[in-house]
């Protein structure tokens, strides 16, 4: 397990290298840069954009900028947000925490309803109660995120006024307090369940598939053949191999929601790493730009890595080495 780890490791750093180098190619090829709107207005000073974007260094070659990034970013520094002045560090500092926890909800509650979801539809299938899993399902796969998210904002929010349809806190509630967690919350709600009830679709479906297929291969035949318990059966065979792929994809799944926070972020007006990216890109802040970026591959080379190991502990027969 360890050799295998160390292996992984060691691979990602010309994968993280590779990709480096494709996000500054594809962010130095957006159009403009974020001196562009400056230059634009007919009140700026053309000498005086041009001796501020010479002291940024945008004048210079392109290998001499991507040394630099690429230096600066090994010891941690992504340089200045050039819309806000301030390390780009702390601009995403200040997003990170919400996102993380949006990611971990949604997360939790997809497993929490996923997988009693999937195994009823699987152990009992073409029975009312699968029929109406399925159906579910069928529904969810037709129902695209950001469609379900504002006909959730809208009857939650506006139209039940249950929960708060925007931002992640009470500004007139204290840090720290009790109130400020029960807020936070109440803020968390609508965008969790919007991302759960959509993502748990494809993994209670696939659950179903995988109990379905389990049932009638010829190791749960004989069991049944020598009289073992159903009870019995499903705990220590069908399930037990049917929740393998589900358990790889954990990793995989948490990469997904951290990236894909763009929409429900949005659309929730919550103030984490998605709506930050929106904003970066409308600003041509490709400093912040380039660093998201480079978190979301990095964490996704780590999801992948996770997946691994999961699926080893899972099931003690297979052995990464």
């Amino acid at each position: 397990m360890w050799k295998f780890i160390i292996r992984r490791t060691l691979i990602m750093i010309p994968q993280l290298f590779i990709l480096s180098i494709l996000i500054f190619i594809l962010a130095k090829g957006m159009p403009g840069d974020a001196l562009t709107g400056r230059a634009a207005n007919p009140k700026a000073d053309p000498k005086q954009t041009e001796a501020i974007r010479e002291k940024m260094g945008l004048n210079d070659p392109a290998y001499v900028q991507y040394v630099r990034w690429m230096k600066n970013a090994l010891h941690g520094d992504f340089g200045i947000s050039y819309t806000q002045q301030i390390p780009v560090k702390d601009v995403i500092g200040e997003k990170i925490s919400n996102t993380v926890l949006l990611s971990f909800s949604i997360l939790i509650v997809t497993y929490i309803l996923a997988i009693p979801l999937g195994v009823i539809s699987g152990r009992w299938n073409d029975t009312w109660a699968d029929r109406l899993v399925t159906g579910y399902n069928y529904l969810g796969f037709a129902t695209p995120l950001f469609i379900f998210a504002i006909v959730m904002l809208f009857i939650f929010g506006f139209y039940l006024n249950l929960f708060p349809t925007g931002g992640s806190i009470d500004p007139t509630i204290d840090n720290g307090t009790f109130a400020y967690y029960i807020s936070k919350i109440n803020h968390l709600v609508l965008p969790t369940l919007s991302g759960a009830l959509i993502s748990t679709v494809g993994i209670s479906q696939y659950l179903r598939s995988e109990i379905i297929d389990t049932k009638v291969k010829d190791f749960v035949r004989t069991a049944k053949s020598k009289g073992v318990p159903e009870s019995r059966i499903y705990a220590r065979h069908i399930l037990r191999n049917s929740f393998l792929p589900i358990a790889a994809f954990l990793g995989y799944e948490l990469t997904n929601l951290i990236s894909g926070s763009v929409f429900l972020e949005s659309i929730f007006s919550y103030p984490g790493l998605g709506q930050l990216f929106i904003k970066s890109i409308m600003q041509r802040d490709y400093s912040v730009v380039t660093a998201l970026i480079m978190m979301t591959s990095f964490a996704t080379l780590i999801g992948t890595l996770l997946s691994d190991i999961i699926l080893s502990i899972v099931d003690p027969r297979i052995r990464i080495e």
